[in-house]
C-alpha cells in the first residue's frame, strides 16, 4: 500500500513538537506488516494499492485498552433496556413483549444497560409484572449484575431443590424467608453457562465496527478469560473475524496464546465494595500474579476499591506496568498514593458523556469532582491510557476523546471542566503501545507497524471535531480493515 499526500505528526503540535510544526505532505509505503518508506514523490512499485490522502492526516491505529468483545458481541443482539433507548417503565415493558412475540417461548430474553432511572430497583416479581411467562434476564448498566424473573429462576433451578438446601451459587441474593430475588450479582460465568447456546457469538461484526472507527488494536479486559478463551480468540483472529491486534487480561492461569497477534497481558482482579477481600487477601494475588511473570489490573469503582487496591499494591509491592482499572472516584489523596506507586490508571472519559446526567443527577454532590479525572493525573505524573468499557460504554474511542476535551454529558451539561484535556492529548490517550497505555505515543515512523488511520481531513480541521466520521481509511499490519 502506497499513501500518498499524507499530513504526518501534525497532532503533535501543540504537545511540546514544535519542530513538528511545519509539515510537508509526505508519501508513506507500507510492506511486510510495517511503514517501509516515507518521502515525498516515491515511486509505485508494480502491483501496489495507491490512497491519495489529500492531505488528510495519518495517524497511528487507535488502541482501545480495556474492551469486553464477548460482551459486546453479545450486547449487539440483546434488547436494550436503559437509557437513551429506554428512559421509562412502560417503554422497557413495551420493548420486553415486543421482543418476546418475535422469539421462540421457550427460549431466553437477554436484556442489557437497565439503570435504575427507568423503573427503579428490579427483581423477580418486579419483572414479572413486565413479562410473566418467558424467562428473561436483564444486566445493569455496570455489567455488576443480572435481574432474573421468575420464569428464569425456574429454569436455572434457583426455586428447586438447590434453594431449599441452601446450595446456591454465591452471589444469588435471598430475602428475609430465603426465597431467591432474581438478582445476582459477579456471576457472569454461572449464568453464561446455563443460558448460551453451544456457541459464544461471533466477533465478526463488533470486530468490523470497531475497525470502521479507526480501532486496530483492543486489549480484551475480561476477568474470567481462561485457556478456552485465548484458543476462542486465537481462533477469531486465525479466520478472520476478528482483525485488531489483541491483548488479553483474564485469570491468573491464563496461558501464553503464543500467536504473534495475541499477546497475554495482566493478570485481571475485581476489587468489589459488595464483597470486599481483605488487604493481605488482595495482597497475596497480587504476589501470585507477580511470581508468574505476570502484571495486575484492579477493577476500581468506587473509594472503598481504590483504597483497598492501593493499600494492597503498596504491601505487595507495585510493578511499573501494573495497572487501575476505571479509576472511576480519584480524590487528590489517592492520585498522591497512585503516584508514588508509580502504576498505570486505565480509565474511561467516554462515561462522562454516556453516564455524566446520571451522575449529576445521583452521585454525591462531593463526590462529582473526583469522576473520571484526567488532568489531574497528569499533574500528579500518573500514566494514563484511554479505553471505552464497551458494551458498559460506548464503543466509539472519539466520543471517548470529545469527551476527555469538553467534559460534556450528553444532555450537554459540563462535568469538572477543570479535568479536560487538549485534543492532542485526548489522542494520545488511544494511540500508546498496548503494553503500556500511559506512554509515548506510538508515530508513523519507518519501521514502526502500519497499523493506521487516515483521516478526511488535517488535523488543524480534525482535533475541532474528534468525531469518527473523521475516518476515511483504516490499515491493519499495512492491510486495509475498512474505508478506502
Amino acid at each position: 500500500m502506497l499513501i500518498r499526500n499524507a499530513e504526518v505528526g501534525a497532532q503533535f503540535e501543540s504537545a511540546g513538537r514544535p519542530e513538528r510544526a511545519e509539515q510537508p505532505l509526505v508519501d508513506v509505503r507500507c510492506a511486510g506488516g510495517r511503514i517501509a518508506e516515507i518521502g515525498r514523490g516515491l515511486s509505485p512499485i508494480s502491483g501496489e494499492a495507491e490512497i491519495d490522502a489529500a492531505g488528510g492526516a495519518l495517524i497511528p491505529g487507535l488502541h482501545d485498552h480495556h474492551i469486553h468483545l464477548t460482551a459486546l458481541a453479545a450486547a449487539r443482539s440483546s434488547i436494550a433496556c436503559g437509557p437513551p433507548q429506554v428512559s421509562d417503565r412502560s417503554q422497557l415493558r413495551d420493548s420486553l413483549r415486543a421482543a418476546g412475540r418475535a422469539s421462540d417461548s421457550e427460549g431466553w430474553l437477554r436484556g442489557v444497560g437497565y439503570h435504575e432511572s427507568v423503573a427503579g430497583p428490579l427483581d423477580r416479581d418486579v419483572l414479572d409484572a413486565l413479562l410473566p411467562d418467558q424467562p428473561l434476564r436483564i444486566q445493569h448498566a455496570t455489567g455488576a449484575a443480572w435481574f432474573l424473573n421468575s420464569a428464569a429462576c425456574r429454569k436455572l433451578g434457583l426455586d428447586g431443590p438447590a434453594a431449599s438446601s441452601g446450595d446456591l451459587p454465591e452471589g444469588a441474593e435471598r430475602d428475609a424467608d430465603g426465597r431467591v430475588t432474581g438478582r445476582l450479582f459477579r456471576l457472569d460465568d454461572w449464568l453464561s453457562e446455563r443460558t448460551r447456546g453451544s456457541e459464544p457469538p461471533s466477533l465478526g461484526s463488533v470486530s468490523a465496527e470497531l475497525a470502521s472507527t479507526g480501532v486496530t488494536g483492543v486489549t480484551d479486559a475480561t476477568c474470567t478469560n481462561d485457556a478456552a478463551d485465548v484458543l476462542r480468540m486465537v481462533d477469531a483472529v486465525e479466520a478472520g473475524d476478528l482483525v485488531q491486534r489483541l491483548v488479553l487480561m483474564g485469570t491468573a492461569g491464563l496461558p501464553d496464546p503464543g500467536h504473534e497477534r495475541v499477546r497475554r497481558a495482566a493478570v485481571k482482579i475485581m476489587v468489589d465494595e459488595r464483597d470486599p477481600p481483605s488487604p493481605d487477601a488482595l495482597s497475596d494475588a497480587i504476589d501470585e500474579a507477580h511470581a508468574g511473570g505476570r502484571d495486575v489490573a484492579l477493577h476500581c469503582v468506587t473509594r472503598v476499591e481504590m483504597v483497598l487496591a492501593c493499600a494492597a499494591l503498596k504491601q505487595a509491592g507495585a510493578l511499573p506496568r501494573d495497572r487501575i482499572e476505571h479509576a472511576s472516584v480519584a480524590t487528590d489523596e489517592m492520585i498522591a498514593n497512585l503516584s508514588a506507586l508509580g502504576v498505570t490508571v486505565v480509565t474511561q472519559p467516554g462515561l462522562v458523556h454516556d453516564r455524566g446526567d446520571r451522575y449529576l443527577r445521583d452521585v454525591d454532590e462531593r463526590d462529582r469532582p473526583w469522576l473520571y479525572r484526567l488532568r489531574a493525573f497528569d499533574e500528579a505524573g500518573v500514566a494514563i491510557g484511554g479505553s471505552t468499557d464497551a458494551p458498559y460504554g460506548s464503543a466509539d474511542p472519539w466520543r471517548a476523546m470529545r469527551a476527555a476535551v469538553d467534559r460534556r454529558t450528553a444532555a450537554g451539561q459540563v462535568l469538572s471542566a477543570g479535568e479536560g484535556v487538549t485534543p492532542e492529548r485526548a489522542l494520545r490517550l488511544f494511540t500508546t503501545d498496548p503494553s503500556a497505555p500511559g506512554g509515548p505515543a506510538r508515530e508513523v515512523v519507518v519501521g514502526g507497524d502500519a497499523d493506521l488511520v487516515l483521516l478526511h481531513a488535517p488535523w488543524a480541521a480534525a482535533r475541532e471535531h474528534l468525531d469518527a466520521v473523521l475516518v476515511r481509511a483504516v490499515l491493519g499490519a499495512g492491510r486495509l480493515l475498512a474505508g478506502g
